[in-house]
């Protein structure tokens, strides 16, 4: 799945980038998630919408695009996950679970908050704040099975090479953990 995240692009420009990505998911058969807005979404033709806790509620966002759109919400801490359990989302996000530049203001979850979700959640949830090969194994054991990358792939010289090498840490994070 892609999600393109441009909080700083007018409606305009960010309607033309989401046509743009969303045309080259299409051609490679992957699903296009646009952040934070449910409209821009549903005109730029996304297979969803990720929103968070200050963006327009799930519900809304659920009866602007429809049933069958794919509906993302983000998390923090237990209150909000356990919240998120009766929304009409597909998946959360948990995290950030290690501090990160994409939110800097925001103070990390930290693992202990993985385990709650892997317990607690009945929704997919994937993994956010600094996913790396590196970092992807106390995160699986601590539950984890789905992850967010955004900066190991945006400042990678060789993006899939840097693909490969989160895909195979992953891969070896999962079978040590079985």
């Amino acid at each position: 799945m892609v999600q393109l995240r441009e909080k700083l692009l007018d409606d305009r420009s960010l309607l033309r980038r989401a046509e743009l990505v969303g045309s080259a998911c299409r051609a490679g058969g992957v699903p296009f998630i646009l952040n934070d807005r449910p409209d821009l979404a549903l005109a730029a033709g996304a297979d969803g919408v990720h929103v968070g806790q200050d963006d327009c509620p799930p519900a809304v966002a659920r009866r602007i695009l429809g049933d069958e759109a794919v509906i993302g919400f983000s998390t923090h801490g237990p209150p909000e996950l356990d919240a998120a359990q009766g929304e009409p989302v597909d998946y959360i996000s948990t995290g950030p679970v290690a501090p990160t530049a994409t939110h800097p203001d925001r103070p990390p979850t930290g693992l202990a908050y993985l385990r709650y979700a892997a317990d607690r959640s009945r929704l997919p949830f994937y993994v956010t704040g600094s996913v790396t090969p590196d970092t992807v194994g106390p995160m699986v054991a601590a539950g984890a099975t789905r992850f967010v990358a955004v900066r190991w792939f945006t400042e990678a010289a060789d993006p899939e090479e840097a693909a490969r090498q989160l895909a195979s840490a992953i891969d070896r994070a999962v079978a040590t953990s079985v």
